[in-house]
């Protein structure tokens, strides 16, 4: 758990600045930021997307990932959620825009907790006690916080407790996990969540919104498709 604490610490640390720094900047540059930071995020997604050596695997996790989020309408949970803490959160500075919160939570809560870092990092910090994955994950983290932060808000915080949630459930169930997630099963695993946060991106920069919370449940499917796939090769 120390090195999820320390990434968790230092999204906070990012923050902080990206709070300090939002005071001087004017919206022609909170603007450019955001369709920079949105242009990154694209980059982000799509080196991770080509690292795939199966692209059925994405196909059919992408598939039948979204049919079971749509189901479950998770995207509409994510934002329910989001609203709620933006309203428990009113007295904050910056939570007079409406939906400013819950849109800082949401996307970069995806940003942070989608990639392979997060996985392997927590993995390794729990049984190796190797924390330097999520150190550094943290160190990049903390970086683009500053930035996300002067475009999105303070909302960016908070997607420092979704960090310590998710990874710290991996690391918990860490010996149990370790066995099923392969070197193999972690690429798919990134490549899907790569197309994610490149759907993310493109939620930043343009008005048409791609329901990425509701294709969520595509980054486990390699767990199951994986195994399948091989008995019938």
């Amino acid at each position: 758990m120390i090195g999820t604490l320390i990434n968790s610490a230092l999204i906070l640390l990012g923050t902080a600045l990206g709070l300090l720094l939002r005071r001087g900047i004017p919206d022609r540059l909170k603007d450019g930021l955001m369709a920079s930071m949105g242009l990154a995020v694209i980059l982000i997604g799509i080196k991770g997307a080509v690292g795939t050596n199966d692209t059925l695997c994405i196909i059919l996790c992408m598939a039948f990932g979204t049919l079971v989020g749509c189901a479950v309408n998770l995207e509409l949970q994510l934002s329910r959620f989001g609203s709620w803490i933006e309203k428990k959160l009113a007295f904050l500075p910056g939570a007079q825009q409406e939906g400013s919160i819950a849109k800082g939570f949401v996307t970069t809560s995806l940003i942070y907790c989608v990639g392979a870092m997060a996985i392997v990092g927590s993995i390794s910090s729990a049984l190796k006690g190797d924390h330097a994955t999520l150190i550094a994950k943290g160190l990049i983290d903390g970086l683009t916080a500053i930035v996300f932060t002067s475009t999105l808000g303070i909302g960016v915080g908070l997607s420092a407790f979704s960090v310590l949630i998710y990874q710290g459930l991996i690391s918990a169930l860490a010996i149990w996990l370790s066995p099923v997630l392969t070197d193999t099963v972690i690429t798919e695993m990134s490549a899907v969540g790569g197309l994610l946060i490149a759907g993310i991106g493109i939620n930043m920069l343009s008005d048409r919104h791609i329901p990425v919370g509701n294709m969520l449940p595509s980054i486990f499917l390699p767990i199951i498709y994986l195994p399948i796939s091989h008995l019938f090769s």
